[in-house]
């Protein structure tokens, strides 16, 4: 979750939104402070409540980007591209043991598809990611001349995404991922404990597709929360708001919970 495989870096540009001149959008500090019982689910003020509130129990928000970050953006994409389907240990254990003995990308494109699969085993759906991999770097290294990614610092957000969702197998959240991450841009990933809190909290509905919340929760949600706020929802759906038996009893945000108080069906329903 943490994203702390891998160098860090220890300088980083300023967010490509920023450098374009236009100001990120960023939360009005008060917000929090309106009254629970005028938060309308869905609305602004209520998300800025919800938000505020895991950001005071969690804390990933107040940590700085680096702490997150790879160093380099193309690890951050391998990464998350080991993740799908899989645990953290897992995606862990995969790219170590891939990145051991080939520390350079053009090492790993050198490798046959068969040769990747045996070492990313532990991540599951080895030959799906292995041949993946080595096309997107074969992809990259077509486009930009190298094993990096590093260039897209300077991009727009917009082309950022448009130039990874065009890459095989690199769907929305894998995308958030790399831009809020290593990237430092606006982005909210979606997994299923941030859809799952989002569906009980009135922010989305029942049948609403992870790819559908992201949407929302990117036009709503003001960037400086974003990265934080998707990293206090995953923590909060891990240890309180789980899919079965919620510790609603438990939780610091339930008075202001669409879901709170529901009969137990009516709660999973939402998960």
């Amino acid at each position: 979750m943490s994203r702390a495989t891998g160098t860090k870096r220890t300088e980083r540009n300023e967010p490509a939104k920023r450098a374009s001149g236009a100001a990120p959008r960023q939360a009005p500090r008060g917000a929090a402070s309106v009254s629970p019982s005028v938060l309308h689910p869905g609305s602004l003020n209520h998300i800025l409540f919800v938000l505020r509130e895991l950001e005071e129990l969690y804390g990933f928000g107040l940590l700085p980007a680096d702490e997150f970050a790879t160093g380099e953006p193309l690890d951050g994409l391998m990464l998350t591209l080991l993740s799908q389907n899989t645990n953290d240990r897992n995606r862990d254990k995969a790219y170590e043991t891939l990145r051991a003995g080939h520390p350079a990308w053009g090492e790993v494109a050198a490798l046959s598809s068969s040769d990747i699969t045996s070492l990313i085993r532990p991540a599951g759906l080895g030959g799906t990611k292995a041949a993946r991999m080595k096309d997107i770097l074969g992809r990259i290294f077509s486009d930009f001349g190298g094993y990096s990614l590093v260039a897209m610092l300077d991009w727009a957000p917009e082309d950022v995404r448009s130039y990874l969702s065009a890459l095989p197998g690199i769907g929305p959240k894998t995308v958030a991922c790399v831009m809020a991450f290593d990237l430092d841009m606006p982005a909210f990933p979606v997994d299923t404990h941030v859809a799952r809190l989002s569906r009980r909290l009135g922010w989305a509905g029942e049948k609403a597709s992870p790819e559908r919340i992201q949407e929302f929760l990117e036009a709503t949600v003001p960037y400086d929360l974003c990265r934080g706020g998707h990293l206090d929802m995953i923590e909060h759906g891990r240890k309180i708001c789980r899919a079965r038996k919620p510790e609603c009893g438990e939780c610091v945000i339930s008075r202001v919970c669409g879901s709170f108080g529901l009969p137990a069906e009516k709660r999973a329903a939402a998960r």
